[in-house]
């Protein structure tokens, strides 16, 4: 078959510059299957009979550091995805004892047998460039031929997963390709090929001997799919038996009941927030949290039935996420991120109820930075729920609130006073009491904005310093536990529209 395509012109050349020292070359893998799909690739990868070091007598501006016979040739191109493209000798690999790495690697002679070693059908074509050079010269398109032992583009036609050759070997090679089938599946809209799926399900206890950090990565790009892959995939984890290995904790909400607020299961009710969630192209920080949200209610809930509760099921949520995140190591600004959001999802506001301090509070809690994902978890958490409407009037008025009270002080650094004011005040050194006064300055202004000027703070200051160490951590322990309004005053009303206890 041939195809016609535009390929990048330091791809071109590099192939160019192989045939041209009688080397066979290929551009292969992902780059071909997107290429095919019309999808712009992400990377340019390159195959050759070429052994490693006469690939770097070619291309003396090269690196090669590795023992898998691909060489980095730098190609001196402004687009950082074109840097440096990689080139790798025709392999065969032989044993995986730890079933992610070859035992033995040997280069191969033909295309064929280097294709036989690749994961997938759709992943396991390559394409010869008849004339590269014109390529080079940037003509708009060049006439190509596919080497497709596997039926790839049957597949791609169809819209279908398979592994290539036997799938439990390949498998076996390699457990991570047991998530990477998923993710091909979440991100391209495709279906797993039986038999493919029911070797995953029998491989699956093998993903407990890969890296947390490579598990993590794939199912950092299944829940960052487009669209509807993102719940699809995390579903298809659990159908094939990977979840259990990966994330247990979320199982623990199928089949399990809500109250009268919620027509789905926990399970089916965090996979629909994630759906959301990634129906409006959150980051992955609001995914995760709009995925993790209700984690916490199957070991916080109460009764059965319709008038079942979750008291404090965001506070227990919250810990589960930091420990699912850190097992699965992810940044400490993620796991902070993520955490803060499942545990702050749960705010009541009703119009008419909460005053201008109320709001200031609720942002100096949760941080004004954090208030537009808090938001679009609420609307996840909505339509997860089975409501029409994602946005009601009563969060457009919370909306209008926190924009009239956005540039009032909320936090420590917006008091016009600050740690080093008070040590010069009071002459003190550095010391726990600079922190109590600084916590009952804050609660003040929360209150009434007005108070934030330095000539009120700075006589505040002087008229705190005059109380005991007690009377200040009584004061500042108020200060900071305070409820804010959100949550006290209107608290009865709020347990018994959700049913708490």
């Amino acid at each position: 078959m041939k195809v016609q395509l535009n390929i990048p012109k330091e791809v071109s050349a590099v192939l160019a510059e192989l045939e041209r020292n009688n080397h066979k070359a290929y551009l292969v893998g992902g780059c071909v299957r997107d290429v095919l799909l019309k999808r712009e690739p992400k990377d340019w990868d390159v195959t050759t009979s070429a052994k490693p070091e006469e690939i770097q007598k070619i291309f003396p501006e090269s690196v090669y550091e590795n023992k898998f016979g691909t060489v980095g040739i730098k190609t001196g191109s402004d687009d950082s995805k074109l840097a440096i493209v990689e080139v790798t000798t025709f392999r065969r690999e032989e044993k995986y004892s730890d079933f992610r790495h070859p035992d033995k690697i040997e280069f191969a002679k033909t295309v064929e047998e280097d294709l036989s070693r690749r994961d997938f059908t759709i992943n396991a074509m390559a394409l010869e460039i008849l004339n590269p050079c014109l390529a080079g010269r940037q003509v708009k398109s060049q006439i190509s031929k596919i080497v497709d032992p596997y039926n790839g583009q049957k597949d791609l036609e169809n819209k279908i997963i398979r592994a290539a050759g036997e799938p439990e070997e390949r498998f076996k090679e390699d457990a991570l390709r047991l998530m990477r089938a998923v993710r091909f599946a979440a991100e391209l809209g495709f279906a797993i090929e039986e038999k493919t799926a029911d070797a995953v399900k029998s491989c699956a206890y093998l993903l407990e001997v890969i890296a947390k950090e490579r598990i993590r990565d794939e199912f950092v790009k299944i829940i960052m799919s487009e669209k509807n892959g993102s719940a699809w995939g995390v579903a298809m984890l659990e159908n094939l038996g990977l979840l259990k290995y990966i994330i247990p904790e979320l199982r623990e909400g199928i089949d399990i009941g809500q109250n009268k607020h919620h027509i789905y299961t926990v399970w089916e009710h965090n996979l629909r927030a994630l759906d959301y969630a990634a129906q409006h192209n959150c980051s992955l920080e609001v995914r995760l949290a709009s995925l993790f949200h209700d984690v916490g209610k199957p070991r916080a809930k109460r009764g059965e039935g319709p008038d079942s509760t979750f008291y404090g099921h965001e506070v227990v949520g919250a810990r589960i996420a930091v420990k699912i995140l850190d097992r699965l190591h992810f940044s400490k600004e993620i796991i902070e991120r993520a955490s803060h959001l499942v545990r702050h999802h749960l705010f009541y506001y009703n119009v008419g109820e909460v005053t201008e301090a109320g709001v200031r509070r609720f942002l100096s809690r949760v941080g004004s930075e954090n208030i537009d994902d808090l938001l679009k978890i609420r609307e996840a958490d909505r339509i997860g729920s089975g409501v029409p409407k994602a946005v009601p009037y009563k969060t457009r008025h919370l909306q209008f609130m926190i924009e009239k009270v956005k540039a009032d002080p909320i936090s420590p650094k917006m008091l016009q006073v600050n740690g080093t004011d008070v040590m010069k005040l009071l002459n003190i050194e550095p010391g726990p009491k600079i922190g109590w006064i600084l916590s009952i300055l804050l609660d003040e202004v929360l209150d009434d904005p007005k108070k934030n000027n330095k000539e009120n703070r700075e006589l505040r200051i002087r008229e705190l310093d005059k109380l005991s160490d007690g009377e200040l951590v009584k004061m500042s322990k108020e200060a900071r536990e305070k409820k804010e309004e959100f949550e006290s005053g209107i608290e009865e009303e709020m347990k018994r529209k959700y049913y708490v206890k």
